[in-house]
């Protein structure tokens, strides 16, 4: 009787991935990270913890071959980055600031990639897929000197990949689905530069910037597709 059921339900629902073009919409979950090259020997500099935040986004796709589907999925990302500062052997942190030995960096960005995603043959309401891509990101509230010592830039480009499976049910199909950001570009701010973000940094707090070589974003995320 259950094996009846299932089966009826299959039945049921339509083969969504037959249609030319198909919209959506996602909700999930991102770990961001800071890759922080070390600009002195006295002073290590790391990311101190992942720290969950909350992603909502759309979904268009395009439908090439049987297999093959061109997505354009942006979202909107909320997180925090927090990066610790502690002396190597021999030596002490000259912090005189109010920020201590750790930092936390606020990002609201707004991601615009487009991905190719390959899916294997549907068993019945199960489809795992592979995905890959890349694009743009957009910080729509840019830190300031005046919220951080160390000021990233609003803009960064991206590679993405992942994986996923498709779950059909009668009315929609739910999409798992983990992928992985790397940046490409150096999104930290030159603190001696005349950008408006690093206008009026003291010295002390010029110091947590001056040890490092740059920002490079990386991006853990976990969402829920609903096709």
């Amino acid at each position: 009787m259950c094996c009846l059921s299932l089966g009826s339900i299959a039945q049921v629902n339509p083969y969504y991935d037959d249609k030319l073009l198909h919209f959506g919409f996602s909700l999930g979950i991102n770990f961001m990270d800071f890759a922080t090259p070390e600009a002195t020997d006295t002073i290590g500099v790391r990311q101190s913890s992942l720290v969950p935040g909350f992603s909502v986004g759309l979904i268009a796709d395009l439908r090439l071959t049987r297999h093959l589907n061109l997505r354009f999925q942006p979202a909107l990302h909320f997180g925090d980055r927090t990066i610790s500062y502690k002396p190597k052997e021999g030596y002490t942190l000259p912090f005189n600031s109010k920020y201590g030995d750790k930092i936390s960096i606020i990002a609201i960005p707004i991601t615009l990639p487009l991905y190719l995603k390959w899916s294997a043959d549907r068993e019945r309401d199960f489809r795992p897929y592979v995905i890959g891509g890349g694009g743009v990101s957009l910080d729509v509230m840019p830190v300031s000197a005046q919220q951080s010592p160390v000021v990233p830039n609003y803009f960064n480009y991206f590679a993405e990949v992942g994986f996923g499976v498709d779950l059909y049910f009668s009315w929609f199909k739910l999409c798992p689905q983990l992928t992985y950001s790397i940046g490409f570009n150096n999104q930290l701010i030159d603190v001696n530069s005349n950008h408006p973000n690093v206008a009026g940094m003291t010295a002390e707090d010029k110091f947590y910037s001056q040890v490092i070589k740059g920002l490079y974003s990386h991006q853990i995320t976990l969402t829920f597709n609903f096709e």
